[in-house]
């Protein structure tokens, strides 16, 4: 496989009777380190045998470890707009996630405090929801740091006919109303441990913290 300074390492050994699909294979796997073909990746993976499947998706795991934050191992994800404060969860709130949800874009809210004591929510939509491999945590929030993690809820827990938005919501305010920090955002969790497009279903996280109400940031 190629690399810079024109290394070479063995990723996977293919049998004489699938030989064909080596240039196939090497090509798709250098577009996967370089720009992140993960299409043509996917289409060589689904007709190679499972073994040399298995070894390339844990040659990507192994050196394209995802990035949480704001980029993530696919490059950076962007900001469509910019952030929106609500002063407390209501059918407004609501309506405004779900009109971001259904569109495909990515949400990303947490709660703040006003020098008045009040509590407000500040969301920003990105471009879209990042993708995490089946084998990770769902999350692609790095944790803040010197903050403990008290309990982390996903959409995945739902029962009945709540919807992923209004469950997020109600889990983020029952928290709030406790004084915790709250942080939700969106991403799609893949069925695979190497993410193709179409593979991953849509989920809301929502991370609460064993730590008071950030204030607001200074504009």
């Amino acid at each position: 496989m190629r690399r810079p300074g024109d290394e070479l390492e063995v990723v996977a050994t293919l049998g004489s009777a699938d030989l064909h699909l080596t240039g196939e294979l090497v090509g798709a796997l250098n577009s996967f380190l370089y720009d992140r073909d993960e299409r043509a990746l996917g289409k060589v993976l689904d007709r190679v045998p499972k073994a040399v499947r298995m070894a390339a998706q844990q040659y990507l795991r192994d050196k394209c470890p995802a990035v949480l934050g704001a980029f993530t191992e696919c490059g950076p994800v962007e900001a469509v707009r910019e952030a929106v404060y609500f002063g407390r969860i209501d059918d407004e709130i609501e309506d405004y996630l779900e009109g971001a949800y259904t569109i495909g874009l990515g949400i990303r809210m947490s709660n703040e405090r006003k020098p008045d004591g009040g509590v407000g929510w500040v969301i920003q939509l990105l471009s879209e929801e990042v993708s995490v491999s089946a084998s990770a945590e769902p999350r692609t929030w790095a944790f803040p740091t010197g903050v403990k993690l008290l309990r982390t809820w996903t959409s995945e827990q739902l029962a009945g006919g709540t919807g992923p938005v209004h469950g997020a919501l109600q889990v983020a305010e029952d928290a709030a109303d406790r004084g915790q920090w709250v942080r939700i955002h969106t991403l799609l969790h893949s069925r695979y441990d190497v993410d193709f497009e179409g593979s991953g279903t849509s989920e809301f996280v929502v991370d609460v913290f064993d730590a008071p109400i950030p204030l607001e940031h200074p504009e």
